[in-house]
């Protein structure tokens, strides 16, 4: 499975400092930062910048992805944004997720649940082409999801006919049962998206690996764009660093069951036929990266310790007649 290491712009981890910050679960992390959601809180500030790539792209003379939906989203476009062409990583990284996603989709059978862990002004449910009978699980933040659902019906956005689209509030005290509860199968295949959803430190990650391990099937695939700075290597010269984040990210996802590799980001830009990216100056701002699941979901074990009881008690009500 690809990971995908880039340079973008220095969101110093959304504003947020790792030093001397005790680990907290990532509900507690989440809903700190909730209630706090307005025009100058560094995670909303991320997503506007980000939807701002989304349009500037757009508009470019060869554009790598369309959002048709995108301008609504924004308070004010600058002359400045619009006049700079340069292809930049979180576009390529965009671009590479939904290719990922629609091309996963259509070679998997029985694959048509789609769990979206975004900043809230993701448009993916609006712009992709899903297949019929898609089920897509929007994950983010409640306040940020509104506003932007009030602007993207107002602009006609609708998700695919046939298809069905689910807010789960990332600041909710249980994710995994909501996600059930609006209809989500750890028996049947699904695929899942990280890209912008707030986290302010590596235990906000680990929690969100410990909820996709508990609910993926064996074999589903999660990816999406992680902050650099929640690596925990010693900063250094390019190639060492980049050795070192790989080790450093296949020890975190192969403890909770995911196998993952990395990819050098020019390369990928290069299969896109697109000139090299855009680099911040020499800082590693996101890992995109895509990470198969290899162990069985909570609800595949309990389907077979079921099966396995069943089995079991009609091998006792024979052996019973037999005596």
């Amino acid at each position: 499975m690809e990971v995908l290491a880039g340079l973008g712009w220095r969101v110093d981890c959304w504003g947020l400092s790792r030093g001397g910050r005790s680990s907290s679960t990532y509900l507690n992390n989440i809903r700190a930062g909730a209630a706090s959601f307005n025009e100058n809180d560094p995670f909303f500030q991320a997503a506007i910048q980000r939807a701002s790539l989304r349009l500037r792209e757009s508009h470019s003379p060869d554009p790598l992805l369309i959002d048709p939906y995108v301008g609504c989203l924004l308070p004010y476009n600058t002359p400045e944004d619009m006049e700079d062409q340069q292809l930049h990583p979180y576009c390529l990284a965009t671009k590479f997720i939904d290719d990922k996603l629609l091309q996963t989709m259509q070679s998997t059978d029985g694959l048509k649940q789609v769990v979206l862990l975004t900043d809230g002004l993701d448009t993916r449910p609006y712009r992709l082409n899903w297949p019929t009978s898609t089920l897509i699980f929007n994950v983010c933040p409640e306040k940020v999801f509104r506003g932007a659902l009030q602007k993207l019906q107002g602009a006609g956005a609708k998700v695919p006919r046939g298809c069905m689209s689910f807010h789960v509030p990332s600041d909710s005290f249980d994710i995994e049962n909501i996600l059930r509860s609006k209809g989500f199968s750890g028996t049947r295949p699904s695929i899942w998206v990280f890209q912008g959803l707030p986290i302010v430190n590596l235990e906000s990650f680990k929690d969100i690996l410990s909820i996709i391990s508990n609910l993926a099937m064996k074999g589903c695939l999660f990816l999406g764009e992680l902050p650099v700075c929640l690596a925990e290597i010693d900063a250094g010269d390019q190639v060492c660093a980049l050795s070192a984040t790989k080790k450093w990210l296949d020890v975190l996802f192969m403890s909770y069951g995911f196998r993952v590799k990395m990819i050098e980001y020019d390369e990928v830009a290069r299969n896109l036929r697109k000139d090299s990216a855009k680099r911040a100056s020499g800082v590693g701002a996101s890992i995109l990266f895509v990470a198969e699941h290899l162990c069985f979901s909570d609800d595949q074990m309990e389907t077979w310790r079921t099966e396995f009881q069943r089995i079991e008690e009609e091998g006792d009500e024979e052996g019973f007649e037999e005596l």
